[in-house]
C-alpha cells in the first residue's frame, strides 16, 4: 500500500527560473518584431546623414570660391572633422535616442504589457537589466555604423576637393567614436526617465530637457555652471568632437568626457532597476 501511494504520488513542481540571456533573447524578439524600431532608426539615420553630406557637399560646391590660405586654413583649423558629424546632426540623434530609449520602457506601460512580462517574470530587475542590455547593444552598433557612415561619406565629398582626411588624421578616431558611443548614453538616458516617469508626454519632455536644453543654459561662465554643464552627454560630446579644443578659465579633459559617457550609462541602469522594484507595475 506504501508502495502504491509512492507511485502515484506527484512530485511538486520546481519554479521556472528564466536565465539572463532567455530574458534578453526575449527582448530581442519585441524589439525586432515592432514595426516601429526600424522606422525610427531608419528615420533618425537619413536624418543624420542628410545634415553631414549635407554640410560637406555646400562645401565642395562653394570650394572654388575659396581663397589658397583659406583652402589651407580650413583643414589646418580641422574643419573637416566638425563636417564629419556636424553639431546639428548630433542633436537629432542624441534627442531621436533619447526618446527611442524611453519608449523601450513607456510603451510596455502604457499598453499594459508590462503586467504580462511583470508576471511572468516576477524579477523586476532582471527584466529591466536584460531591456537595458538590448538597448544598449542595438543603440551602440546602431551609432557605430552611422558614424563610420558620415565620417567615410563627408570625406570622400571632401576628398573630391583634397580637402578630406582620413581615419588616421589626429583625432579622427576620436570623433567617429565619441559620436558613435552618445547614442547608447542618450538612449539608456531617455531608458532610466520612462522608467521613473512611464507617461509618454511627461517622459519625451523630460528628455529634451535633460539632453539638450539643461547642457544649453549651463555655460563655461561660472564654476558651478560649467562643472554641471561640463556633466552633460552633448557637452562631453562637444568636448569629444572638438580635438583643436582650447582650455578655457574652467577647462577639462578628454578623459573627463569618457567618464560622463560611462557614468550616465551606469546611472541610467541602476535608476531604473530602483525605480521599477520600488513602485507597483
Amino acid at each position: 500500500m506504501t508502495a502504491l501511494a509512492s507511485l502515484n504520488t506527484v512530485p511538486p513542481a520546481t519554479e521556472f527560473r528564466p536565465r539572463f540571456r532567455d530574458l534578453t533573447a526575449a527582448e530581442w524578439i519585441k524589439t525586432r518584431s515592432l514595426r516601429s524600431t526600424p522606422i525610427a532608426y531608419g528615420v533618425t539615420a537619413l536624418a543624420v546623414l542628410g545634415f553631414n553630406l549635407g554640410v560637406a557637399y555646400d562645401t565642395y560646391t562653394y570650394w572654388t570660391a575659396r581663397t589658397a590660405a583659406d583652402r589651407a586654413q580650413f583643414i589646418q583649423d580641422g574643419i573637416p572633422l566638425q563636417h564629419a558629424f556636424s553639431s546639428n546632426a548630433a542633436v537629432v540623434m542624441m534627442l531621436a535616442l533619447g526618446a527611442i530609449g524611453a519608449l523601450t520602457v513607456v510603451g510596455e506601460y502604457s499598453t499594459g504589457t508590462i503586467r504580462t512580462t511583470f508576471s511572468a517574470v516576477p524579477a523586476r530587475g532582471a527584466v529591466l537589466a536584460a531591456k537595458a542590455a538590448v538597448l544598449a547593444a542595438v543603440s551602440t552598433v546602431f551609432g557605430l555604423l552611422l558614424a563610420t557612415a558620415s565620417f567615410f561619406g563627408t570625406q570622400a565629398i571632401l576628398g573630391a576637393r583634397e580637402a578630406g582626411i582620413d581615419i588616421g588624421h589626429p583625432g579622427a578616431l576620436q570623433v567617429l567614436l565619441g559620436s558613435a558611443l552618445s547614442a547608447p548614453v542618450c538612449a539608456l538616458a531617455g531608458f532610466a526617465l520612462g522608467a521613473l516617469i512611464r507617461q509618454t508626454a511627461s517622459t519625451m519632455i523630460a528628455t529634451l530637457t535633460v539632453l539638450l536644453i539643461l547642457p544649453m543654459f549651463l555655460t563655461d561662465g561660472r564654476y558651478l555652471s560649467a562643472l554641471l554643464g561640463h556633466a552633460t552627454p552633448y557637452q562631453a560630446w562637444m568636448r569629444l568632437a572638438d580635438p583643436g579644443y582650447t582650455a578655457g578659465e574652467f577647462p577639462w579633459t578628454t578623459a573627463g568626457a569618457w567618464s560622463v559617457y560611462a557614468g550616465w550609462a551606469v546611472a541610467a541602469v541602476v535608476v531604473a532597476m530602483v525605480a521599477v522594484r520600488r513602485r507597483d507595475q
